[in-house]
């Protein structure tokens, strides 16, 4: 258990350090910079590179928004092996369900407890 722990604390931390520096060392905008790992998490499971990666180090590599990307790609995978060429549209959202209402809900609920200020 120590060891899977490890594990995701690493490769977690390694793509966190990337974003990092992403911010740090480039122009990109932080929006720019999350949209690009999310599109990084679908072309790395398309070539079959991070579902190895998601099996190493589990929460590590699920949870970052690669892992979003990643998601969506095994959803859209797994539904058009089901239903075909409409999976393309179904798929990804199918898969990511929980997540995006975890994050409304918990978005709705924060907004209600922490009002805005003005500065």
């Amino acid at each position: 258990m120590i060891i899977d722990i490890l594990r995701a604390f690493i490769v977690g931390g390694i793509i966190c350090s990337v974003g990092q520096l992403l911010i740090d060392y480039t122009k990109l905008t932080p929006a720019r910079i999350l949209t690009g790992f999310v599109v990084a998490g679908v072309i790395l499971s398309a070539v079959g590179i991070y579902a190895p990666l998601v099996e190493f180090a589990g929460a590590g590599a699920t949870v970052p928004l690669t892992g979003f990307g990643h998601t969506l790609a095994e959803g859209i995978r797994k539904t058009i092996e089901d239903d075909g060429f409409l999976g393309i549209f179904t798929g990804g959202m199918t898969a990511a369900a929980g997540g995006i209402t975890a994050a409304l809900l918990f978005g709705l609920i924060a907004s209600a407890l922490f009002p805005q200020k003005d500065k």
